[in-house]
């Protein structure tokens, strides 16, 4: 009789077969003045799904549905053959996957209507408005809203 590993010890619900939808985004990296591209790979929660579906403008360029297993054998990152060899695993990614997971265990609707080894690269992709990566937001003081000097008083 052999047991299932465990994937994840904070998630022990989690399991290798879990339907999950894994995308490619484009992206963008600043360094040293300069903007550069990268192709992204992160779980797409269950509404991020819907969304791209619905054919709103998006980062990705393709998105597929696949167990777990397929991406993470609980200690190693598997890149799947079908995505572009030169897209990386994006930031917090065991996280994110427990997190998208989670999402579709609670809108199983959506795993009949997007089924497991379905690819799609038909999305309406763009980079109109670029997702950068490691982009610092500094907030100054004249950007600040002003608020009135006594919102609480009665009149």
């Amino acid at each position: 009789m052999t047991t299932d590993t465990m994937l994840f010890s904070n998630a022990p619900e989690i399991s290798a077969d879990d339907y999950c939808v894994f995308g490619v985004a484009t992206c963008f990296i600043r360094e040293e003045g300069e903007t550069k591209e990268v192709k992204v790979i992160e779980p797409l929660p269950s509404s991020s799904l819907e969304s791209v579906l619905g054919g709103a403008p998006t980062s990705y360029q393709m998105v597929a549905a696949k167990p777990v297993k397929e991406v993470f054998d609980g200690q190693n990152l598997i890149k799947p053959d079908d995505f572009p060899q030169d897209a990386d695993f994006g930031t917090d990614f065991t996280e994110r996957i427990i997190a998208a997971v989670r999402t579709y265990k609670s809108h199983e609707h959506l795993q009949s209507s997007f089924p497991l080894g379905t690819l799609r690269d038909d999305l309406n992709h763009s980079t109109k408005r670029k997702r950068v990566l490691n982009a610092e937001r500094i907030v100054r003081t004249e950007e600040k809203a002003k608020q009135h000097s006594h919102p609480h008083k009665a009149i």
